[in-house]
């Protein structure tokens, strides 16, 4: 193995060409079938969910207090930064696959394997939590069984492979007929969201946001360890939580409920005008969300003290805390809603991803048929529904939501620098949107996103590492020889397809 076959770039031009071109064999390639609104949908639809119905309250009283709406606000302006660059690269580059098809055309074949192997287990892993959450609120809502549809003392999760499954096959069927599913979700939930901002304000107590950011405390057993942040591990520090290090702790964890917004990003070869949808829909996704996340988390330890609040259902328990039982079942309801668009949109990102590794032959490119009729990579999104379904049918997920949260932002480091390494390689290339003060913006992006990981425990880090080896193997033993440059012959050069 040579440095130069594993660093080798994918021409831009191959990439531009591929997501113009018919599928593989001269079958049919994804259909241009969505607007800047249909975008935004999918990109709410995916970031609205878990992190707003339950990391608010699990954080509140973990690591930050009232300050939880500080590490809201910290989480999205990092997400916002990373948000520009993919905008710059998304509607320069329109193809599938996104932070994995960018980092093949400017840091080299392995670096865009590990980071496509990277957002295969985010999404996975994400979605598989989320349905577990939902069958809760589902069972929550209609007194299901608990051996059926909750989190404790079940074998099997019926409720979680029940969703999966279903929404499976919505995003096989058709990408409009996904979006259309999506956009109604959405409104519900962000219609919710607004009123819980609107009727909580009447019942929030300043005295609960005193003081805002509790003062540092040490930190308990569970805390410790290869629990405890790495940036404490690293410095020596005593093991803390609250204090400004606990927010930024908990800004770490709740950038999970940011996480997938580069969905978007994945449905460039599927936009009828990239060059201004695209942009749209990932900064609107971000700056709707941000303002939602922090309105309904300054409102909820606005209404209970910080160390009270429920935290499987903080929102819906806080309404019923202070006697208004009705506004909990609307809660509930806009929860299932809310997971339910974000399991969809998640389905709907792996079968892109994986459709763009597999066009490119890093795994065996069979997979990434297209179906003739409903235009959607239906091979590997059905084998990403299956794979989700049993994740979350049988293993509780709830504690890997950390994992979630290193690997989108090992995305987004990656991201961050290949809109400086890319303007430097390609200075020529039409860029519709460009990331004001580049390199400098970019560069800071990057060092905030890995700031947050390191803010992760060491115990997500260890995990991280193992999946990261367990992907470089696979790239070793298949990717690395029959991928579409290798068989090409050609390094840094056209691919076989698609001749200069």
């Amino acid at each position: 193995m040579t440095a130069v076959s594993v660093l080798r770039t994918k021409p831009i031009r191959d990439v531009i060409a591929q997501s113009q071109a018919d599928g593989e064999d001269g079958g049919p390639g994804l259909k241009r079938r969505l607007g800047a609104r249909d975008l935004t949908g999918f990109g709410i639809g995916i970031v609205i969910g878990t992190g707003i119905f339950t990391l608010t309250g699990l954080e509140a009283r973990e690591h930050a207090g009232p300050g939880v709406v500080v590490s809201f606000a910290i989480a999205g302006l990092v997400a916002l930064l990373a948000a520009l660059c993919y905008a710059e690269l998304a509607s320069s580059v329109p193809a599938a696959g996104s932070a994995y098809t960018y980092a093949y055309a400017t840091m080299g074949e392995i670096v865009a394997w590990i980071i496509g192997w990277d957002l295969l287990l985010e999404f996975a892993l994400g979605s598989a939590v989320v349905a577990r959450g939902w069958s809760g609120y589902l069972a929550e809502l209609f007194n299901l069984p608990a051996a059926w549809f909750g989190e404790e003392g079940s074998v099997v999760n019926v409720g979680a492979i029940g969703i999966v499954l279903l929404l499976g096959v919505v995003a096989i069927v058709g990408i409009r007929e996904s979006a259309r599913v999506t956009n109604l979700l959405v409104l519900v939930k962000v219609a919710i969201c607004v009123f819980v901002i609107v009727a909580g304000a009447f019942f929030v107590k300043v005295t609960n946001l005193t003081p805002f950011i509790p003062p540092a405390e040490e930190a308990g057993a569970g805390e410790t360890g290869l629990r405890q942040p790495v940036t404490q591990a690293i410095f020596g520090m005593e093991p803390s939580v609250f204090g400004f290090a606990g927010v930024l702790t908990a800004a770490a964890v709740v950038f999970f409920a940011y996480t997938g917004f580069e969905a978007v990003a994945n449905l460039g070869e599927e936009t009828r005008n990239p060059r201004r949808d695209l942009p749209l829909g990932l900064l609107g996704t971000l700056l709707v969300a941000t303002v939602l996340y922090i309105g309904v988390s300054l409102v909820v330890v606005g209404m209970v003290p910080y160390d009270e609040i429920d935290r499987g259902a903080p929102i819906a328990a806080a309404f019923e805390s202070v006697g208004a039982g009705w506004a909990a079942v609307l809660v509930s309801i806009a929860a299932v809603a809310g997971l339910t668009s974000v399991i969809l949109v998640q389905l709907v990102a792996m079968g892109r991803i994986g459709f763009a590794v597999a066009r490119d032959g890093l795994i065996p490119p069979a997979v990434a048929k297209v179906h003739p009729r409903w235009g959607t990579p239906y091979r590997i999104t059905a084998m990403m529904t299956v794979l989700v379904a049993l994740l979350a049918g049988f293993l509780p997920l709830t504690a890997l939501a950390d994992l979630v949260s290193i690997g989108a932002l090992c995305a987004f480091v990656l991201v961050s620098l290949a809109v400086p390494i890319l303007r430097r390689t390609r200075p020529e290339l039409d860029r519709p949107f460009t990331v004001p003060l580049s390199p400098v913006l970019p560069i800071v992006s990057a060092l905030a996103c890995l700031y947050l990981m390191l803010n992760l425990s060491v115990e997500t880090w260890l995990r991280f590492l193992a999946w990261m080896l367990l992907g470089f193997l696979i790239y070793l033993c298949y990717g690395r020889r029959r991928n579409r440059l290798a068989r090409g012959g050609q390094e840094n050069g056209p691919s076989e397809r698609f001749p200069a």
